[in-house]
Order: C-alpha cells, then sequence, then structure tokens
C-alpha cells in the first residue's frame, strides 16, 4: 500500500491514529509534570487548531492519539508546533539539548465507521500490553478512564459512536465498554501497529489514492497509478 499517511490534500475530515516516540526510544516523560505539561498542550492545541481527540494515551517514551481534524492538510504544521512545544519544555527544565524525537510523528488514517473503537481500545491498552498495569482504566494518562468511569480530563472528546454502540445509559455503556476493552482481537490490533497502512474500506482507500494522486503534478501521476496498481495486487 503507497504512503498515505500524509495525505493534505483531502477534502472533509479525517481521523487520524497519530505516534510519537523519544529518540533511541529514551523516556520523554520523566514525572507527574513531564505528562500533564504534555497533556495541556495538547488541550490548548486542540481549542486552537479545531481537532478533537477521541483516544489518547501517554507512555514514558512514547504516546498515541487518535484526533479527528476538520482540516487535515494542517496536520502536519500542528504536530510540528506541538513536539516543538515540549522539546522546549523538556531541555528548559532538565538542562538538555538536542533531539528529543525520534523524526517525525507517524499518522495512520483511519475510517471511523469500521475502526474508530478498535484503534481507540488498542491505544488504551498499551500500559496493559507493556505490562505497567493489568486495568487500562486504571492508567492515569490515557483517555480508557473516561469512557470506564466518566472521569473527564479536558481533552478527551466522547467518541461519536460511544452511544450508539454501548448504549444511552451511562452507567450501561461504561460496563459494556469495560467489558469491550477486554475483549481485544490480537489480529485486529495487528492492523494499526504498522502505522504506514491506513485503515478502512476500498472505498476509503481510494478516496485517500485519489485526493493523493489529484495533488501530484503530471510527471508524476503515472509513477503514482502504477505503484498504486502494485500495491492492491499484493
Amino acid at each position: 500500500m503507497p504512503y498515505l499517511a500524509r495525505t493534505h490534500q483531502l477534502k472533509s475530515s479525517l481521523l487520524y491514529h497519530i505516534f510519537g516516540r523519544g529518540n533511541d526510544r529514551k523516556e520523554i516523560f520523566l514525572d507527574t509534570e513531564d505528562y500533564h505539561y504534555f497533556i495541556n498542550l495538547l488541550i490548548d492545541y486542540s481549542k486552537r487548531h479545531n481537532f478533537c481527540v477521541y483516544h489518547w494515551v501517554l507512555m514514558p517514551n512514547h504516546y498515541h492519539l487518535l484526533l479527528e481534524i476538520g482540516l487535515p492538510e494542517k496536520i502536519s504544521s500542528i504536530m510540528s508546533g506541538l513536539a516543538r512545544s515540549y522539546v522546549y519544555h523538556h531541555h528548559k527544565k532538565y538542562q538538555t539539548s538536542g533531539h528529543l524525537w525520534q523524526g517525525r510523528f507517524k499518522s495512520q488514517p483511519i475510517q471511523k465507521e469500521m475502526y474508530l473503537l478498535s484503534c481507540g481500545r488498542y491505544i488504551e491498552r498499551n500500559p496493559v500490553k507493556a505490562g505497567m498495569i493489568s486495568l487500562a482504566e486504571d492508567y492515569p494518562y490515557s483517555s480508557a478512564a473516561y469512557y470506564v468511569f466518566g472521569k473527564k480530563d479536558g481533552l478527551t472528546v466522547e467518541s461519536p459512536l460511544f452511544a450508539d454502540i454501548f448504549g444511552v445509559q451511562k452507567e450501561q455503556r461504561r460496563d459494556k465498554y469495560k467489558e469491550f476493552l477486554r475483549a481485544f482481537n490480537s489480529e485486529e490490533e495487528g492492523r494499526f501497529e504498522n502505522l504506514e497502512s491506513p485503515q478502512g474500506s476500498g472505498e476509503f482507500l481510494k478516496r485517500l489514492m485519489k485526493d493523493q494522486y489529484d495533488s501530484y503534478d503530471k510527471s508524476l501521476r503515472r509513477s503514482f497509478f502504477a505503484l498504486c496498481v502494485y500495491s492492491f495486487k499484493q
């Protein structure tokens, strides 16, 4: 599949699975203040740039976000600005210098109707998979507690599928979501390990390819089309 993770020419809102990691896999959040500083940055950026974060987790050396943005062409500048702001905080606080992040962030387009919930579960289960905690909702730096306990964190925007799938009554849907977190599918979660592979229906992938294709000049379109044909045959 061609790399379509940063398709900036999309004509409507897009759901992104975003991932960023510390350079050489080193820890980027060293204490509680660091975690809260990054969370506050996300809150500030989401308000200023009009995007919604449905699911998220901050791990010691990386983070995952599942966000929806109305203007996908802004995603690179937003995430780059966020990264620079945290680097400034980190270097000032710890008197360090040099690269903090391992390259640029990675982004994976996700089709909302098909994979919003399963990608969110993958994200919130990161601390469990890492052996840091037994229950995802007990981890203090993720959206899991919002969905299981109704704990507001200022960042999480309720998934548009939450009530539809898990019920309109608060306690009912929270209990069902808790069960959902336990009933993970390893094969399905594998879809979100490779962030260079968008996840969605054939029509969704065609939409990404078309918008990417339209952004190229004529000299590049022939080679791009050949690459798409080859990829779909794999």
